[in-house]
This record gives C-alpha cells, structure tokens and sequence, in this order.
C-alpha cells in the first residue's frame, strides 16, 4: 500500500506565524503580543485560543488540519479537546519531536527569512545560493527578532515549566515520540509510520493504496 503525502491535503497551521503576520501588519492584536514575543514567553491561552478556533472553523479545516506549536498549556490542550469534539473530529494523533536543547538553540539562531516572501534559509543545512539573498525573490535576509539566543534560551525555560506538562495531557491517547536530532529521512519515515494507520483507515479522497 502506497499513500501519496501530496495528496492528502489538509491545511498546515502554525500559530507563531499567524501571529508574525499580526505583527507585521501592525494589527491590535500584532501589538498586543509583539512584546511578549519578543522577550521569549509565550502569548496568553486567551488570545492564542481565539486565533486557533477561528482558523479551524474555515472550510479547508473540515476534512482535518495540522497544528504547530499548539497546544502549548494544558489549558490550551484542554480547549482544542472541546473544539475537536464540538466539530465531530477524532482525537488528535500528537507528534513529539524531541530535541535536544544545544541541537535546538544551535538550529534556531541559524535561521534566516527573506523580508521581502518570507521564505525561510538556515545558514548551517539550507545556505540561500547568494550569501544574505532570498533564493526566490532575491529579497534580503534576516534574523527574526524571536531567534536571538536570550529569546530561545528564555522560550526553552518556558517549554519546560507550561509544554512539557502538555505532553502527559496526551500519553494514553495517539501519541508519538520521535527523536528530532535525527536525519530529516529518518523523522520522515517515523511520522509516515505513525501516520499511516490513521490515514488509510479513512481512506480519504486523495490517497492511493
């Protein structure tokens, strides 16, 4: 049995960078959390709550979506358990990547985002063609002002005392722990295998097997 991944289309939602987009267009809600951001601590349960259910609420969330960086408090964990269940969804399948802090910090203070696409480079695995130049648009690069090393540093110290109990909020259901310092072959074929299962027993419109 055979799934073709680019074909099974849900929507990717990473709620950092709903909020850099806030950010970047100077919206109340931009302001609100730019600071909180920028200092490393992570924004309230109330604002990230609304985002989240706003955005799974659209059309493309029907059939399923992916989450990243969210839940990250285990009130957080708590509010998408009644909004999944409110929208008829399964319960979530939870993917652990578990780095290691050096590994984490080293990776992170080596991005770089086009400020012109947002495209995103790493000066130690994806180095753009022209030192400081988008590969695509040929804007310049940047360090976003959330990947200095005290931000990391104080975001790690935040994952420790408000994520990582998230984690026990979903033991006993779809849980898998993957070592995320591993080739990114690797941490790919984990997640298909855990993936799989769930994919082929709805066999949505999309999926070969």
């Amino acid at each position: 049995m055979i799934i073709d991944w680019l074909k099974v289309k849900v929507p990717s939602i990473s709620t950092g960078e709903m909020l850099r987009a806030e950010i970047a267009a100077d919206t109340a809600l931009g302001r609100e959390t730019r600071s909180v951001m920028a200092s490393g601590g992570l924004v309230g349960d109330e604002i990230i709550n609304r985002i989240v259910e706003r955005r799974i609420g659209q059309a493309d969330c029907r059939r399923g979506f992916m989450l990243d960086g969210y839940p990250r408090t285990p009130g957080q964990a708590e509010f998408l358990d009644r909004q999944l269940a409110q929208r008829g969804h399964a319960e979530p399948i939870v993917i652990h990547l578990d780095v290691p802090t050096e590994v984490l910090v080293s990776r992170i203070v080596c991005r770089r985002q086009c400020e012109k696409c947002g495209a995103m480079f790493n000066i130690l695995s994806r180095r753009p063609h022209v030192p400081g130049r988008c590969d695509d648009c040929g804007g310049g690069l940047a360090v976003r002002y959330d990947d200095r090393e005290e931000v990391i540093r104080e975001r790690l110290r935040a994952y420790e005392v408000q994520t990582r109990p998230v984690l026990a909020h979903y033991y006993n259901g779809h849980y898998c722990h993957i070592a995320g310092d591993r080739s990114p072959m690797y941490i790919f074929e984990a997640i298909t295998h855990m993936l799989e299962p769930f994919v082929l027993a709805n066999a949505p419109v999309g999926v070969r097997v």
